[in-house]
C-alpha cells in the first residue's frame, strides 16, 4: 500500500505540529467502483510522466510536486459556479473521491534550491490546509514588508481580511493567494530565501462528474492553474493538435507586469545577453522567495485560470519550466508529446529535443493524460521546423568543433 506524504523533516520546524492522521494527502488517486474504491499511483510513468535534467548546471534547482489533496466542497462548489458559470451538486458531498482534487506542481529555483525544495516538499500540505481565519494575520505581515506592499489592499483576500469567520470557505482562486502568500511568511525566518526564490506553476484538476472519475478518464474536468513566473502549461486539444496556454510569463517587461510595476519608478535593466532584469538581477516580477525584493514590488500573487475540459476534446497538459521554453515554442512541445506511447515517453521526448538543441539550463517536463490521450487528429505542425532546426543544430555543433580544432589543434587529437 501506497504511505501517506509526511512534511519534510528538515522543514517540519516551520510548519504548524500536526498528527499525521491529520495530512489526507496522498501519491495516489482514489475512485468509486462496484466493490468500493481503487487507487492509482500518480507517480506511475503510465499516469503522469516527468523527465528532469539539470543541464550542465552545478545543482538542480527544478523540482515537482504530485499528490492528491481532499478540499472542502462548498469551497469547490463556489469555485466551479464563479469561473466556470456551471452548477456542481455531488451525488454525496462527504464522499472523499468528489472532494478530491489532483495537485501537480512545478518549481524552477534560482539563486539556489532552498525555495524550489521548500515548495517540493510543502505546498501541497499549505494548500490543503490553509485557513480563512489566519488572512487578517496574514494580511498585517504582507502590509509589514512595506514598499510595494504599503498600498496592498488584499486582492482576493480582501473579502477574509475583516470578519472572516462570517464568510463563505476560500475558492481555489483564494486558496492558492493564501498558500502561496504563506509560504513568503514561513520562509521569511530563512537567510537564505532573502536572497534566493523560484517560480510556482501549479495545476489543479477536479472531476466533476458524478460520480467522479480520475483526471485522465472525466468527461468533465476542472482545470485551474496557479502561475507565478515563467514556467508554462499547455493544453493540447484532440482536433487539430492545437495548443492552448494557460499561463503567461511574469517578466518586468510583460504588458501586465510593466504596468503593475510602473509605479516603482524605472528599475528594468537589460543584460549583455538582451534580457530583462527587474532591479537589475531577477527575470521574473513573480516569485516566492526572493524577500529582500519583495518592498519593490516582487510579488507571489499567483495569476489564476480555470478551463472547463469536456470529455475527449484535450488530449494532454505539458508543464515545463524555464530550460525548456526557452528552447522550443508551445507548439513545438505539444507536437512532440504526440508520440510518445506514455506519459514518460512524452516527457522524455520533449526533454531530450530541446537539449539536442542547446539547452544548458536546469529543465523539467511533466506530461498530464487527459480523457482524449493518443486520440490527437490532424498533421504534426512542426515536423518540418524541428528536423530543420535538428540539422542546423548539427551543423553549428560541426562548425565549432572545426573552429577549436584550428584554434587549438591539440584539443582535436
Amino acid at each position: 500500500m501506497l504511505s501517506v506524504l509526511h512534511y519534510s523533516k528538515s522543514w517540519r520546524w516551520l510548519l504548524p505540529s500536526k498528527p499525521p492522521h491529520s495530512r489526507p494527502y496522498h501519491d495516489y488517486v482514489r475512485f468509486s467502483t462496484p466493490g468500493g474504491v481503487g487507487r492509482i499511483p500518480l507517480h506511475s510513468p503510465n499516469i503522469v510522466g516527468v523527465a528532469s535534467s539539470r543541464g550542465n548546471r552545478s545543482h538542480q534547482a527544478d523540482y515537482h510536486a504530485l499528490a492528491a489533496l481532499c478540499l472542502d466542497v462548498e469551497g469547490l462548489r463556489l469555485s466551479i459556479r464563479k469561473t466556470l458559470n456551471f452548477d456542481w451538486v455531488p451525488e454525496n458531498s462527504k464522499d472523499r473521491v468528489a472532494r478530491q482534487v489532483v495537485f501537480v506542481g512545478l518549481y524552477d529555483g534560482h539563486g539556489g534550491s532552498t525555495v524550489s525544495q521548500f515548495l517540493r516538499q510543502e505546498l501541497h500540505g499549505l494548500f490543503e490546509s490553509v485557513n480563512k481565519s489566519h488572512i487578517p494575520e496574514l494580511f498585517l505581515w504582507i502590509k509589514h514588508q512595506g514598499g510595494y506592499f504599503k498600498r496592498f489592499t488584499g486582492g482576493v483576500l480582501a473579502p477574509w481580511i475583516h470578519h472572516a469567520e462570517d464568510l463563505p470557505p476560500l475558492d481555489l482562486e483564494a486558496r492558492a493567494t493564501q498558500a502561496f502568500f504563506e509560504v513568503d511568511k514561513l520562509l521569511s525566518i530563512e537567510s537564505q530565501a532573502k536572497v534566493c526564490g523560484a517560480t510556482a506553476s501549479v495545476a489543479i484538476l477536479h472531476s466533476i462528474d458524478n460520480p467522479a472519475r480520475p483526471f485522465f478518464s472525466s468527461r468533465k474536468l476542472a482545470l485551474t492553474v496557479a502561475h507565478c513566473g515563467d514556467a508554462r502549461v499547455l493544453l493540447c486539444s484532440t482536433d487539430g493538435g492545437f495548443v492552448y496556454p494557460m499561463t503567461e510569463d511574469h517578466h518586468p517587461d510583460t504588458p501586465v507586469e510593466a504596468t503593475r510595476l510602473r509605479r516603482m519608478g524605472s528599475a528594468l535593466i537589460t543584460d549583455s545577453f538582451g534580457d530583462s532584469r527587474w532591479m537589475g538581477a531577477l527575470a521574473n516580477t513573480r516569485a516566492i522567495g526572493d524577500l529582500r525584493y519583495k518592498p519593490y514590488g516582487v510579488t507571489p500573487e499567483p495569476e489564476v485560470r480555470t478551463k472547463l475540459l469536456e470529455g475527449k476534446d484535450w488530449a494532454y497538459i505539458v508543464m515545463v519550466s524555464d530550460g525548456v521554453s526557452s528552447i522550443l515554442s508551445d507548439d513545438e512541445i505539444v507536437d512532440l508529446a504526440r508520440e510518445g506511447p506514455t506519459p514518460k515517453a512524452a516527457a522524455d521526448r520533449i526533454l531530450a529535443f530541446s537539449q539536442e538543441l542547446g539547452s544548458e539550463d536546469n529543465a523539467t517536463v511533466v506530461v498530464v493524460p487527459l480523457a482524449g490521450w493518443g486520440e490527437v487528429r490532424g498533421p504534426d505542425k512542426t515536423l518540418a521546423l524541428r528536423e530543420f532546426r535538428r540539422q542546423q543544430s548539427v551543423g553549428n555543433e560541426r562548425q565549432r568543433r572545426i573552429q577549436i580544432s584550428q584554434t587549438c589543434p591539440q584539443a582535436s587529437g
